[in-house]
């Protein structure tokens, strides 16, 4: 059956958005732009979205900024285009749709088994930014090198509804015990696993122009994963000729969308020009689109207001209130939640008491209010509100209910404290006595600072502890959450696609994604179960467990907000669209 995927129904519903994502995936990082480089003659457009990227290696790309930038270079079997539709509370930009990209259709079979096939019929027109055909086995290499171990993806699981992707990503116990080392170099003792050969993923190009895909459920959100940064055709000549720095040169970034790198000034600017291979390219608007690389929220809004920059999604916090109340500064729905990563494997957040604790003791209607001033919800659970439950009509939020009380009134936040207060102490530490001094990090950022100042506070006053602020820039601060070099760190995830399990498979045990080092088998059960039935019934009542566990009993996150998304837009650029899930779409503006 071939439909069309329209995000208008998500927004109906009201939504907020993945700082992740972490996507999933929160965007900002380091420096201030050298604005040295000569304009480019034609329609040039300059936008902000976050700092230097950790990557724009579309297999390993887990964060925001990163999939809007190869999105814009980069297309998949299937793409976001714009609808048409406005977007609810704004008038600047349109809501995006999922149609077909480098495929011209596709067909969806019923095995019988519970199993199905996908088959996608490529265009004739597709090529890459050299002039080569793209094939259907490029998208074979790219899917198969997602899947594979050794690529260290962290959206591996991304495919992992395909036949075979657990025996090749995850392996088969063999029985036998090897030493290998750990992230510290320590050597340890672990069961060695058979891994199966990638061409055993249920992938397959029977001919150039067709491409097989065999699942072993009916994944409701199939086709969304088709337009995921994950699964971009990459070429294999390019990538296994530099794998690690094929990215890094703009003679090697082939790519095949809309866009084509040209310059990556590092910690500068990111420059990309119209691919002139690619089939739509006379319909593209700006001739080049530059990412300028920023992390400073005065210097970027300076560059905005200077008409330096076109487009920003940052802005000082104090600036908010004024920006708001001039109308210059636009709010639309995101899904996501912006959260408090503990360290679950280090003490003292190796005690779920203590976790809850810290939880409880966070005034998030406070940080709402006077800190982020856009809208935000304060979080009660960790899947946002706007994702669908069963029925699509009802909310997973809401039919999953609350675990705690937001502290909308301060009667109520104090009844959070004192709750707070005796698990602190149930856990040895009475009114602080005892605690370790601990360390919140996070991302250099004006609005982060504001935040884990406010979180500081509260901890320090409610709890009698003392924690100390550290800052890192955005690629080092998401390696060391990654390795779990920290003890408790600002998080954030926004939705690949609008299902649960976007926000739950990332905590399986060993995830890729799984910065809280989380590991609780009742939880991977849970998860597995999900993904394992065709009834839509049981599977959002698996993930309704397996949040009651990661929430409601481990207390392995701190939920704070539910996102909304800011960004000013220069008034005479058109044709912006958008998603829910936090990507901006600049290939069809114009300007004048």
């Amino acid at each position: 059956m071939k439909k069309l995927v329209s995000l208008a129904l998500v927004s109906a519903m009201g939504l907020s958005l993945l700082a992740g994502c972490g996507g999933g995936k929160p965007a900002e990082s380091a420096a201030p732009a050298d604005s040295s480089a000569p304009a480019a003659e034609g329609f040039n457009l300059n936008v902000c979205v976050a700092s230097e990227p950790q990557t724009i290696d579309p297999a390993l790309s887990s964060s925001v900024d990163g999939t809007i930038m190869t999105q814009h270079m980069f297309e998949g079997l299937m793409k976001w285009a714009d609808s048409g539709e406005a977007v609810e509370g704004v008038s600047n930009a349109t809501q995006a749709k999922l149609v077909e990209g480098q495929a011209k259709s596709y067909e969806k079979k019923d095995n019988g088994d519970g199993t199905v096939t996908y088959t996608f019929k490529l265009r004739d027109d597709i090529k890459w930014s050299d002039g080569k055909d793209v094939t259907a086995g490029d998208f074979v290499y790219a899917w198969r090198r997602l899947a594979t171990p050794a690529t260290a993806a962290d959206y591996c699981y991304m495919i992992d509804m395909v036949k075979n992707y657990d025996v090749v990503n995850a392996g088969t116990p063999t029985g036998e015990m090897e030493t290998v080392k750990d992230a510290d170099g320590n050597e340890v003792q672990q069961e060695k696993m058979d891994y199966a050969d990638p061409s055993e993923l249920g992938v397959s190009a029977p001919d150039d122009k067709t491409f097989v895909v065999e699942l072993t459920y009916d994944c409701p959100y199939f086709l969304e994963v088709c337009a995921f940064p994950a699964t971009l055709p990459v070429r294999e000549d390019v990538v296994s000729a530099n794998p690690d720095g094929w990215t890094h040169d703009v003679a090697t970034y082939i790519s095949n969308g809309a866009y084509t790198l040209t310059q990556w000034d590092h910690n500068a600017q990111i420059v990309m020009a119209k691919n002139e291979h690619y089939y739509d390219a006379d319909k593209m608007g700006p001739d080049t689109i530059t990412f300028k690389l920023m992390d400073n929220d005065n210097a970027i809004l300076t560059s905005y207001n200077s008409g330096e920059l076109d487009f920003i999604e940052n802005v000082p916090v104090d600036e908010i209130p004024t920006l708001l109340g001039d109308g210059k500064l636009s709010i639309v729905p995101y899904i996501g939640t912006y959260y408090v990563c503990y360290n679950t494997e280090a003490a003292p957040f190796d005690d779920w008491r203590v976790r809850k604790a810290f939880t409880l003791a966070i005034d998030s209607q406070y940080i709402v209010e006077n800190v982020t001033q856009t809208g935000q919800l304060p979080a009660t659970g960790f899947v946002p509100s706007g994702v669908s439950d069963v029925d699509a009509t009802a909310d997973f939020r809401t039919v999953g209910g609350d675990y705690w009380t937001a502290p909308t009134t301060d009667e109520q936040y104090q009844k959070n404290v004192a709750e707070a207060k005796q698990l602190l102490a149930d856990a040895g530490y009475p009114d602080g006595a005892g605690f370790p001094t601990v360390t919140y990090t996070y991302n250099t950022n004006d609005n982060h600072k504001k935040i884990g100042e406010a979180l500081q506070q509260q901890w320090q006053t409610a709890l009698g502890v003392s924690v100390k602020l550290e800052n890192q820039d955005w690629s080092v601060f998401l390696e060391n959450r990654k390795q779990g070099n920290y003890q408790i760190a600002r998080n954030g995830w926004i939705a690949d696609y609008n299902d649960p399990i976007s926000f739950l498979d990332m905590w399986l045990t060993g995830g890729g994604n799984n910065d809280a080092q989380y590991s609780n088998a009742d939880y991977d059960a849970a998860i597995a179960e999900a993904k394992s039935t065709a009834d839509p019934a049981a599977r959002m009542a698996a993930m309704h467990k397996a949040e009651d566990q990661i929430i409601g009993k481990d207390w392995a996150l701190g939920p704070i907000y539910f996102y909304t998304q800011k960004y000013m837009l220069n008034d005479a650029v058109k044709g912006m669209y958008y998603t829910p899930l936090g990507y901006f779409f600049f290939g069809n503006t114009t300007k004048g």
